[in-house]
């Protein structure tokens, strides 16, 4: 059983004391949970389908062709008319499909023309389509999850390798900490963007989709780390000219004991308030790049590229910009006020007193 001890105790007593922190981070972590299950909720696929005493769960399975429910062609069936077919027959067989019968990817032009259509409850488009048919709730919901998914590997990554490297220049100083320094200096000069264009533009289209995803991740974590060796390496640098450590070196601690048990214990509650902004500034690098044209590649969901159609279709699609604007807005807020309370709980200034 994990027993925390009274001072991490006291500071998730104070994280929960505030309120809209407290309950941003439930709304967040329920998101996360749905999201989590996105293929019962948006999809294109039946939850259930019923033929002939039959039950066939299509969701997670590989795909069955029309031939396998009595229909004449052999392709994937179309679950929604299937369901329509078999209402129609009224013989005992049925489909089950999911809140929004729709996937990220899929085109649905009711009148034969690909354009965007305004919200619908008939058509259980419930935020309407995008320029190519394609709803527009079931691109903001798997876009909201690639997005969260994006950023927390970002921010695992960025602190792995941030605290690694900062860690061992504060702690052993010296000529290691010179040349890393003026190396991070040099590398921190080199621009972004550019680097992302070059990149990708060399890239050939015939990788696959997680290639290239991990290709984004990778880039942008090689420009971010730098930042976190420097919160890492002055804490680091101020722990261990601390009496403890002092007193670890006497009885012959090695340096692995010294930073593992002793110096990162104490600096984490420091470095755990950078990780909600961590993840906000992940979030609004790659919908910017995606906004640009440089993120993650077409056809992956994401809120740039919905805020890229609906700024080029403000006036005739009004309803993109301003689904993906406002989805952008509250995940960005939630996110924003649980870093302020993680803040506010765990400053280890605020709530220390020296005497």
């Amino acid at each position: 059983m994990l027993t925390l001890n009274p001072q991490t105790q006291k500071k998730l007593r104070r994280f929960r004391g505030i309120k809209r922190g407290y309950y941003s981070f439930l709304i967040l972590v329920g998101l996360m949970l749905l999201t989590s299950i996105g293929e019962l909720l948006v999809n294109n696929r039946a939850l259930l389908v019923s033929y002939d005493d039959t039950w066939y769960f299509p969701t997670y399975a590989d795909f069955h062709p029309g031939t396998d429910f009595g229909l004449t062609y052999g392709y994937e069936t179309n679950y929604r008319d299937l369901q329509q077919t078999f209402e129609q027959a009224d013989n005992g067989d049925f489909v089950i499909m999911p809140l929004i019968p729709y996937s990220a990817f899929e085109n649905h032009a009711p009148g034969g023309i690909y354009k965007p259509l305004p919200p619908s409850l008939e058509l259980k488009h419930y935020l309407g389509t995008d320029t190519t048919s394609r709803d527009i709730l079931a691109r903001l919901f798997y876009g909201t999850r690639i997005a969260l998914m994006f950023s927390i590997a970002f921010m695992v990554w960025v602190y792995v390798i941030g605290i690694s490297i900062g860690c061992a220049m504060g702690y052993f100083g010296g000529v290691f900490d010179l040349i890393f320094q003026r190396l991070i200096e040099i590398w921190s000069n080199i621009p972004f963007l550019y680097t992302v264009i070059i990149v990708f533009s060399v890239i050939p289209s015939t990788f696959a989709v997680a290639t290239r995803i991990g290709i984004l991740l990778t880039v942008m974590v090689l420009f971010s780390w730098p930042g976190m060796t420097y919160y890492m390496r002055t804490e680091t640098y101020k722990e261990k000219t601390r009496d403890y450590i002092s007193a670890a070196r006497i009885i012959g601690a090695s340096h692995s004991r010294i930073i593992f048990n002793h110096i990162l214990p104490n600096v984490m509650s420091t470095l755990v308030t950078y990780m909600p902004f961590t993840i906000v500034g992940a979030i609004g690098a790659i919908t910017a790049l995606d906004f640009l044209g440089f993120g993650l590649p077409a056809p992956t969901p994401s809120l740039g590229e919905l805020l890229k159609q609906g700024t080029a279709n403000l006036r005739t699609a009004p309803w993109i910009v301003t689904s993906a604007f406002l989805t952008l807005v509250t995940l960005l807020t939630l996110v924003t006020f649980i870093g302020e309370a993680v803040r506010e709980s765990f400053d280890p200034k605020k709530f220390t007193v020296y005497k």
